[in-house]
């Protein structure tokens, strides 16, 4: 019997290839987005959880409380949380300082840049990365020894099989070796630390002896308690400790510099770090990303798959109709109507079935572009899970039951006698399909304009004015190096043909606080530049002057300070006001006020922005105008004359303008992935359509004969056709715009500088979806409208 049910179904599908065709192709394309995303949330959801025991360790950080009772958390400490807290504190087991840092690499070749990480002994005893050889539990106990992944192990010299291999890593200005003690198989991807160079952490003795050291907070410290401890517990421990061990230091620093904040240190999960807002994985520690994205993508592979799933529901139920006499004749010669819903729900399963093979190939085959889109490096492989497995499991039978159930109840009811005679009508007005048809192009619509949305808001941000002049500008980032060098670099970079200006710049980026208005406290953009650092980037400065390098006071005495410094000091008259660096003993006036520019990316507003030529500060950074189409023949020569200054130094240029682009990144990618998902959308829906289309004129091929031999025009047959199905696309408009709006609204919100959606954009998407809905109904229209009604007469 199952045989039979199993050869039916096949015959039925290869008879009606168009409907076989769009039923598998909507659906297959919709799994392979489902299983494309589900892959992402599931690498989201990982992030971390390698580790042994996982669940044991924490990040520590800290609240820091304001006198006027602002807070702010933070996930960065110092020297001595760590070593303090775990030597003192009850339940800790181990602690882990990591260090993001750059040393120059020599080798026979070159002098480049290299990230290494600082870390503590206990390193691997904390988190499980297997080394390929060496101790772990030895691998840093000298100052000089280095773990390297295996990655790094064959660049550096072809092979894994290095240890005792050396390093020549600079440190304070010599190049010293670095006896490699251990290679560690290569991160994972779904790890937040990512290294390729680990050397043990130095402390010297001095800053062990620091009790101001309690206040340094610039690296990540973990820490691995004992099984069952007391979370709450050792957080109040490690406080009464804190407050204890660092109390004559508390003291000192509030009468030193009136610093009267409040520090309370608390323990973060660390699989919390990865997907976590307030407190990112930063500093060193990678792949950070925003919870956000995992919702944003979760409700496209829904959108997605629904819609699939309603193109199949749909079309099962209306070819069900067309199959009413051989319903009616398996009644008379004596099938049962078990027997009936058996067979229409075997031929559900059957669909699904090929379907489901075909988004596995679909989901390998665009795998590479969705890596791309995605900023990750996803395998197919991690599709091999249990609960997912489950999870695809299950949404196969509810798919097969939603498609085959309801069309095979209805019709195995059915007096045979009426569909033998072709009096069979499915009763109604066909509800659930216009139902259907009418979610599908809601949530098409919805993510056509959120597409239309990201589009627009992308487009401002790359075009926004940044208030600088960022074309054939070229930098490069050196080590710290004094003023006094600058002047020699300056002239040999001026004698190269195409070079019409250089400046310099702090490296980096620099962050401090100072007092205005006598305790009123400002957090800032602490610049250090040259004077022709505003000229050059063409930022003009609307009240006052610049600084001028003729006057020895403005290396000494004097600031510039952007417009939203003015405002949140709330200056009237700025220019003469003073800036009090209480903290070091230094005042500095105003000579000058610059105009707001966009310093970071346009996603982040503005804030307050404080500039210097203290000849204390070093710089870092070489800014230098070339002029257009002369870029390919200064490179060399910028080269050979950064060499030839800093022969010790890696040597890297970078486009200014290319550069500011990488703030958009994630837009771009967020921009290209909601673009296929809309275009999926609307594929899927349209195919849905065609597919319903087709089955509609298939009903009314007398009425559509009829029509013509008493006279009706193509335009009005194919008006009559398309109609009811474009009024259902114009129900979709209506139910998805506000629901749109209120969504594009709430993304907005993030961005300081944003467009707004105005009624342009949902009238471009309403008319793209209305055209496309009529393009796909009017194919199918215009075909039945211009055939001869003869024949179709005839046949009916």
């Amino acid at each position: 019997m199952l045989r039979n049910y199993f050869i039916t179904a096949f015959r039925n599908l290869q008879r009606n290839k168009v409907y076989s065709l769009i039923n598998v192709s909507g659906l297959s394309i919709g799994l392979a987005c489902a299983m494309l995303i589900l892959l992402f949330i599931k690498d989201e959801a990982s992030y971390d959880k390698f580790h042994r025991d996982v669940e044991q360790v924490y990040r520590v950080g800290y609240l820091n409380i304001r006198p006027d009772g602002v807070s702010e958390k933070n996930g960065f400490s110092g020297y001595f949380q760590g070593p303090r807290f775990a030597s003192n504190v009850a339940g800790i087991k181990h602690f882990v300082r990591y260090q993001e840092h750059y040393r120059d690499l020599k080798t026979a070749t070159e002098i480049r840049s290299q990230q290494v990480f600082l870390t503590d002994t206990a390193f691997f005893d904390v988190f499980s990365f297997p080394l390929l050889s060496g101790d772990p539990s030895s691998a840093l106990d000298n100052p000089y020894n280095v773990v390297i992944s295996e990655k790094m192990a064959r660049q550096q010299f072809g092979n894994v099989d290095v240890i005792g291999q050396t390093l020549l890593l600079k440190e304070e200005d010599e190049f010293k070796p670095y006896v490699v003690t251990g290679v560690a198989k290569n991160c994972p991807e779904n790890s937040s630390i990512r290294f390729d160079v680990l050397l043990p952490i130095k402390v010297s003795a001095k800053d062990e002896a620091d009790n101001e050291n309690w206040f340094n907070f610039f690296l990540n410290t973990f820490v691995k308690l004992q099984p069952g401890a007391d979370v709450k517990a050792i957080e109040a421990n490690m406080q009464k400790f804190y407050e204890t061990d660092a109390a004559a230091s508390i003291k000192m620093i509030a009468e030193k510099y009136n610093m009267k904040d409040r520090s309370v240190y608390f323990l973060q999960p660390f699989t919390d770090m990865h997907l976590s807002k307030e407190l990112p994985a930063s500093n060193g520690l990678t792949g950070a990303s925003n919870p956000m994205y995992s919702y944003i993508l979760s409700g496209i592979a829904i959108f997605i798959l629904l819609i699939a799933c309603i193109n199949f529901i749909n079309l099962t139920v209306a070819r069900s109709i067309k199959r009413a006499r051989e319903i009616g004749i398996r009644k008379v010669i004596g099938g049962a109507r078990r027997q009936l819903v058996i067979q229409f729900l075997g031929e559900s399963f059957v669909l699904c079935f090929i379907a489901f093979i075909l988004a596995i190939f679909l989901a390998h085959l665009v795998l590479p572009v969705f890596n791309h889109l995605s900023n990750k490096a996803l395998s197919v492989s991690y599709l091999v899970d249990a609960e997912l497995i489950t999870g695809y499991l299950i949404l196969f039978l509810i798919t097969g039951l939603l498609a085959g159930f309801y069309p095979a109840l209805v019709l195995s009811r059915y007096n045979p006698v009426q569909t033998l005679y072709s009096r069979f009508n499915m009763g109604g007005k066909n509800y659930l399909q216009k139902s259907l048809v009418v979610v599908q192009f809601t949530l098409a619509t919805f993510l056509i304009i959120g597409t239309l949305t990201i589009f627009s808001q992308f487009n401002y941000l790359v075009t926004k004015d940044l208030g600088y002049e960022d074309s054939n500008v070229i930098y490069t980032e050196n080590r710290a190096f004094p003023h006094n060098t600058s002047q020699l670099l300056t002239q040999e970079l001026m004698k190269i043909p195409g070079i019409t200006e250089v400046c310099y710049k702090n490296g980096g980026s620099w962050g401090t606080r100072a007092r205005v208005n006598g305790d009123k406290e400002i957090g800032f953009a602490y610049e250090t530049v040259s004077a022709n650092y505003l000229p050059l980037l063409q930022i003009p400065v609307v009240q006052g002057r610049n600084f001028s390098p003729e006057l020895v006071s403005d290396s000494n005495n004097s600031i510039l300070v952007n417009e939203s410094f003015v405002k949140e000091a709330q200056w009237q008259q700025p220019l003469g006001k003073q800036v009090d660096f209480w903290y070091r003993n230094e005042k500095y006036t105003v000579v000058g006020v610059v105009k707001d520019y966009h310093y970071e990316g346009v996603q982040n507003k503005i804030g307050p922005q404080l500039f210097t030529m203290k000849p204390g500060n070093p710089y870092g950074k070489v800014l230098i105008r070339v002029r257009p189409n002369s870029i390919a023949s200064v490179l060399p020569r910028m080269e050979k004359v950064f060499k030839g200054q800093f022969p010790l130094d890696p040597y890297i240029f970078k486009f200014a303008d290319e550069e500011n682009l990488r703030y958009y990144e994630s837009e771009a990618r967020w921009k290209q992935i909601l673009l296929f998902s809309a275009i999926l959308t609307i594929f899927i829906s349209c195919i849905g359509l065609f597919g319903l289309t087709v089955l509609s004129t298939e009903k009314r091929t007398k009425e559509i004969g009829i029509r013509k031999v008493l006279g009706a025009s193509v335009a009005s047959v194919t008006t009559i056709l398309s109609k009811d199905f474009l009024k259902l696309v114009v129900i979709s408009l209506l139910m998805s715009f506000p629901i749109a709006w209120i969504a594009a609204e709430k993304w907005l919100a993030n961005y300081p500088y944003r467009i707004q959606p105005g009624w342009w954009l949902f009238a471009s998407a309403g008319i793209l979806v209305i055209s496309v809905a009529l393009l796909t109904v009017s194919l199918q229209a215009v075909k039945a409208a211009t055939a001869n009604p003869v024949k179709s007469l005839k046949t009916e």
